[in-house]
């Protein structure tokens, strides 16, 4: 028996939209990482991007469990000496772009390397319910209703 080995011409890519709404981040992100990998697939091959592309909207709404909301930090370095910035969680949501909170926790779930970068180009997110990817017709998955822990309202 030969190990199958899919060829970056073979995968087939579907749209998928998860509403956030209400959604632990980690089991959320959680999710949304094996799906970009593609990892959900029999197909699944390491080194070809098989994953989906995900669209994720309210994305602002989401909900971080225990203390996270006031206490987890965001660091970043701006390059300079002494530069060190932090931001928390809170801050991020509540700011101007309260998407990136569900992104970087996305992404720090994902291997890096070159193929993670390209994987997660795929990845949309959206703080508001609106959308530009109409187009595409992606399918609505019900994040929410696979577990009853992905629902915030018991955080």
């Amino acid at each position: 028996m030969k190990t199958f080995s899919a060829k970056p011409a073979e995968v087939e890519k579907k749209w998928i939209l998860i509403d956030a709404e209400g959604m632990v981040v980690g089991r959320l992100a959680a999710f949304i990482a094996n799906h970009l990998r593609g990892k959900h697939l029999p197909t699944y091959t390491p080194h070809v991007d098989t994953g989906d592309n995900i669209i994720v909207i309210n994305a602002d709404k989401v909900v971080l469990t225990g203390r996270k909301y006031d206490n987890k930090k965001y660091y970043w370095h701006t390059g300079h000496p002494g530069g060190i910035k932090e931001r928390t969680a809170r801050g991020i949501l509540e700011g101007r772009f309260p998407e990136r909170v569900l992104e970087k926790a996305v992404q720090r779930m994902m291997p890096g390397g070159p193929l993670s970068n390209k994987q997660l180009k795929n990845l949309k997110v959206y703080a508001g319910p609106k959308h530009p990817h109409e187009a595409q017709s992606p399918e609505l998955v019900d994040v929410k209703g696979l577990n009853a822990k992905n629902d915030g309202k018991r955080a």
